[in-house]
């Protein structure tokens, strides 16, 4: 298959041809690199938005979650006439609130170790703690988060998982 360049009724020499070719080769060269330039930037900027992302998102997720149960709970307590199923509701009410109080309170005491940035979760007698950290947790940085986890809910050690999100 041969492929001609037409110029105004006639052939394009040889010359021209190699000089487009080599001006298309070059383009493609150039806009490669900067597609792998650019993308070097954006992928160094995006651990610290996915992170920041990260902790908004579970915050949001976690706020949500709790203000549904807590309307549903308040509820039932305003319209219900049956007293046990009332004092159901306000004891759950009141252990969410504790809960929340509880997180808050563990969060608070992590981040004045000088991080950016904590999650604490608890789940019956399991606790989850997200630290943001730019490089990860040393051991003695870990043995001390666990050490006020331990101290200030009496959990079991075993029960305590430590996550660092960079």
């Amino acid at each position: 298959m041969k492929i001609l360049f037409f110029k105004e009724g006639k052939l394009m020499s040889k010359k021209k041809k190699i000089f487009i070719l080599v001006s298309m080769v070059l383009l493609l060269v150039v806009t490669g690199y900067l597609n792998v330039v650019l993308n070097r930037k954006n992928s160094v900027s995006e651990p610290a938005t996915s992170s920041a992302n990260f902790f908004t998102s579970v915050r949001a997720d976690i706020v949500a979650a709790r203000n549904y149960q807590l309307q549903i709970y308040e509820d039932v307590i305003n319209t219900s006439t049956n007293a046990e199923e009332r004092a159901d509701a306000i004891q759950k009410r009141d252990a969410i609130s504790a809960q929340i109080a509880e997180e808050s309170n563990l969060e608070t005491l992590i981040a004045a170790r000088g991080y950016e940035d904590v999650i604490v979760r608890t789940n019956g007698d399991k606790l989850n703690v997200f630290v943001k950290t730019s490089n990860g947790l040393t051991s003695d940085e870990v043995a001390a988060i666990l050490s006020i986890l331990v101290r200030e809910t009496g959990v079991l050690a075993t029960q305590v998982r430590i996550s660092p999100v960079s």
